[in-house]
């Protein structure tokens, strides 16, 4: 039984050894061969790349592989991973394959509805189409879409790995859907970000069609290579600075990288969270130490423990927010005497996009 996990790249990389793994080079029609095989042979839609993404990849391998028993999508720099971080090899794959129907990022858990939040950064239309096409192409998977659209998680990163029968069946639905899609929206006029549009929305398609279809899901970690540890030294140096206590240094680091990396926010940089959550640190304890002279700084150091106070923060804040605050919220306020300025910082910080 073999496993093929497809590596979506648009760039030269450093491809895992294992033979698992086959890079493939999506947008190949628009761009130059990298030297792998690209998604622009056979059955392809190659020149969409620039509004679909890595979703030409998915589309290739839905129309052109038949010589795999598992086929899988994952990207030239995340990976399916142990808990430890290990890259997942063809055993690993086959072992949870045996007890589930397929393999998915860990649900991201949002501060808000996946409608609100994609409001707040794309054209919101786009979605409302989307819904609409479900509802009278595939009316048994809409009640699924609006119950998880007003909801607060995603999948990201168009990442999964399952049986090839299952995979087709999942391709041939996202990609009927957005065949009428395309009739309905023109992301022409978009930025070259924000043209990605059928590549953002079907990330959140893929957790609709998991939970319409009741599969047995295993929700994997995701691990970045070291391509990105510029991301990793960033935390580093901020950690340094936090442990310092320097709020004003850390401010004009994060400033200064922010200038040469505008993209450090995005899911694709950040993909921990942890980056949004150094900005918050730095503009709540600034904020604490302008009212009281004091911030949640002076007690807390750590960078991980600051991770940790600043998410249950934000989950205490969210719950507050949706009229849904629990005991252990309560208790979580009191007991680490989390200060107005912070509650209220945290609220503006991550209040429902739409109403920014």
């Amino acid at each position: 039984m073999g496993v093929t996990i497809f590596t979506m790249t648009h760039k030269k990389f450093p491809a895992p050894q294992d033979p698992v793994y086959m890079p493939l080079q999506v947008g190949r029609a628009c761009a130059e061969d990298c030297g792998y095989a690209g998604d622009n042979t056979g059955d392809n839609i190659s020149d969409k790349n620039c509004y679909y993404g890595e979703l030409t990849g998915v589309y290739w391998v839905w129309k052109n592989v038949r010589t795999t028993d598992y086929v899988g999508v994952c990207h030239y720099r995340r990976y399916f991973c142990t808990e430890e971080g290990r890259i997942f090899n063809e055993k690993d794959y086959l072992s949870v394959l045996k007890d589930y129907d397929i393999i998915t990022s860990k649900r991201l858990k949002l501060n808000f509805s996946y409608y609100d939040g994609y409001a707040g950064d794309y054209n919101i239309s786009d979605l409302d189409a989307t819904g609409e096409v479900i509802r009278w192409m595939y009316p048994g998977y809409y009640d699924t879409f609006e119950r998880l659209v007003h909801g607060n998680g995603t999948y990201f990163g168009n990442m999964m790995v399952t049986d090839k029968a299952l995979y087709d069946e999942y391709a041939q639905w996202l990609f009927s859907i957005f065949d009428e899609v395309e009739k309905k929206i023109d992301p022409s006029g978009y930025d070259d970000y924000h043209k990605r549009v059928f590549g953002f929305i079907s990330e959140f398609l893929l957790y609709v069609w998991v939970k319409a279809k009741g599969l047995k899901v295993y929700e994997c970690k995701v691990g970045m290579t070291t391509e990105k540890y510029e991301t990793r030294q960033m935390k580093e140096k901020l950690a340094a600075y936090f442990a310092g206590g320097d709020i004003a240094g850390a401010k004009s680091y994060f400033l200064s990288v922010l200038e040469k990396r505008p993209d450090v926010l995005m899911e694709a940089s950040d993909i921990t969270g942890e980056l949004k959550l150094s900005m918050q640190v730095i503009a709540v304890c600034g904020l604490e130490r302008d009212a009281y002279g004091t911030s949640v700084l002076d007690r807390i150091r750590d960078f991980d423990a600051l991770m940790r106070y600043f998410t249950r923060l934000n989950e205490a804040v969210c719950n507050r927010n949706m009229g849904q605050v629990t005991e252990d919220d309560i208790r979580f306020l009191k007991e680490q005497k989390v200060s107005d300025v912070a509650i209220e910082a945290s609220s503006c910080l991550f209040k429902t996009p739409s109403d920014r």
